[in-house]
């Protein structure tokens, strides 16, 4: 069950175990989740009492230590059952690391704790209606006023939006400096806060159980105790964490390709027409071999960027060629797979359906693709 070289028998182990769970508790469940458009809370606390939220928290904190591929293990296996599951891998890989990097101990002990359990679930809001990848123009302020913050704007596309009682939110705090991103700040703030509220559920083409909203602050008095490391660094935090965030969305998108893979693969072995199986017709063996290919690259090279990722190495430009190539990679066999599943693969009752319409999304969250290739070519020095 091994799938990279850095992983011991406790990780065997762990991927075991946690595979079984899914198998019990997720997969039975998922498709009757994506007809409600929500994963239970039950859900969320069940991952809780077996500690597959945020492991890497440290102990003194009610977490385990784990280090990343642990968390890499925790994203593939939610990832095999579907792509509605990314908001789990948001709270645990993306949101609750800001709080344990830049958190003071007071902040760490009140918040960390709750989201180790289930009890919280966090949000990462940056995105706005009118600015996503371009951050530095974010038009959410936070003025001070004594010892409160008052937040005013909108945040749209926000990853458990509906579940989230705890978002860390990426606010104008100086709206006036020159130079726009160092005027940002983060702020956590927390359910029942009075001026926050939660907007409608978004309706996606894709990933129909995770839930997305809006959220919205008017007036928002936030205590400046939330207040997320130092003032008008919060533009630099981002800019820190995106690298984990990447790699995470190019690790479901390899897990994604290589899941379509064997869906195929097992498809067109039984399926038969004009006397034979189309896996028998020399365009359904170059298709797979070609997908093969591509996806034993990918894989290659995602396990060296997640051996120097968790050794603590800065690699930047090739997290961002990872994200673009393999996001790009899982979509085009997306569409392949699907047309070799014929017009069952246009049914929902097929999961190749619902990876075909969850995959696209992956080339556009976390930075699109096009953002990407900006980083790849700068860093090249162009």
């Amino acid at each position: 069950m091994t799938r990279y070289k850095f992983e011991t028998i406790e990780h065997e182990l762990f991927r075991k175990t946690f595979r079984k769970f899914l198998a019990e508790e997720a997969e039975p469940h998922y498709i009757q989740w994506e007809k409600d458009h929500l994963i239970p809370l039950s859900f969320w606390r069940k991952l809780g009492e077996m500690g597959y939220l945020c492991p890497q928290v440290e102990e003194q904190y009610g977490g385990l230590g784990l280090d990343f591929s642990f968390g890499v293990i925790i994203q593939e296996e939610l990832e095999r059952i579907g792509s509605s599951l990314i908001g789990i891998g948001l709270h645990n890989d993306i949101a609750v690391p800001y709080i344990e990097a830049y958190g003071t101990h007071e902040q760490k002990s009140r918040w960390l704790p709750k989201c180790i359990s289930g009890d919280y679930i966090t949000a990462i809001a940056m995105t706005e209606p009118s600015t996503g990848s371009d951050l530095a123009n974010i038009q959410t302020t936070a003025i001070r006023d004594g010892d409160f913050y008052i937040v005013n704007g909108q945040k749209t596309f926000i990853t458990n939006g509906i579940h989230t009682n705890l978002a860390i939110v990426a606010v104008k705090t100086n709206p006036q400096v020159e130079k726009k991103h160092r005027g940002i700040s983060l702020l956590v703030i927390e359910e029942g806060t009075p001026g926050f509220t939660k907007g409608r559920q978004l309706e996606k083409v894709g990933m129909h159980a995770q839930d997305t909203a809006e959220l919205y602050f008017e007036d928002c008095r936030v205590p400046v105790q939330n207040l997320l490391g130092e003032e008008g660094k919060g533009f630099h935090y981002m800019m820190e964490k995106l690298q984990q965030e990447r790699l995470a969305v190019a690790i479901a998108a390899q897990t994604a390709a290589e899941d379509m893979l064997t869906l195929t693969l097992d498809y067109v072995k039984s399926r038969q027409a004009f006397g034979k199986t189309i896996g028998d017709f020399q365009n359904t063996k170059f298709k797979i071999a070609e997908m093969a290919t591509k996806i034993e690259l990918g894989k290659s090279f995602l396990e060296s960027l997640i051996e120097e990722h968790i050794a603590g190495k800065e690699v930047v430009t090739k997290v961002s060629m990872a994200k673009y190539w393999i996001t790009e990679n899982a979509r085009e066999l997306a569409t392949q797979c699907m047309q070799l599943h014929g017009g069952y693969g246009y049914m929902e009752e097929y999961k190749i359906a619902r990876r075909y319409r969850d995959i696209p999304v992956m080339s556009i969250y976390a930075g699109t693709n096009e953002v990407m290739k900006v980083i790849i070519a700068k860093n090249l020095g162009l």
